[in-house]
């Protein structure tokens, strides 16, 4: 069964999509922990990301790379930290998530609400840097 991730991949619900390549995508979550969390998922529908072909594997944190790289550049925070879970899609994916302290990327925390104007705001600023 196709995961949410593979919907979004294949353009059937929308998403604030920050990059894409024939193998890989970035978009926000729209339950963020923090303005400009990202999500980076390769294209194929692999579970574990431990489990990825290792090609996919080393690309997808390159991918991801250049991903937080872009963020940083227009969110104000200390830097990006990474969260690898897994269990709450079946399809590997990295978070990308803006830090200025360590509670910032506390999973059991209450996530923003934030609008689709602001989301949009933050994908147009993220895709242009």
């Amino acid at each position: 069964m196709d995961s949410i991730f593979t919907k979004i991949i294949n353009k059937e619900i929308p998403a604030y999509i920050l990059m894409e390549n024939d193998d890989f995508i970035a978009f926000l979550d729209v339950f963020p922990l923090a303005k400009g969390h990202t999500l980076v998922v390769p294209k194929k529908q692999v579970d574990y990301i431990f489990d990825l072909e290792e090609a996919t594997y080393t690309s997808l944190w390159n991918f991801a790379k250049v991903v937080s790289t872009k963020i940083e550049a227009i969110i104000d925070c200390e830097r990006i930290g990474v969260a690898v879970i897994g269990l709450e899609v079946p399809h590997a994916h990295i978070h990308l998530v803006p830090l200025n302290n360590v509670e910032d990327i506390n999973f059991s925390r209450a996530k923003l609400s934030l609008t689709d104007e602001e989301l949009k705001g933050i994908q147009n600023r993220i895709v242009g840097a």
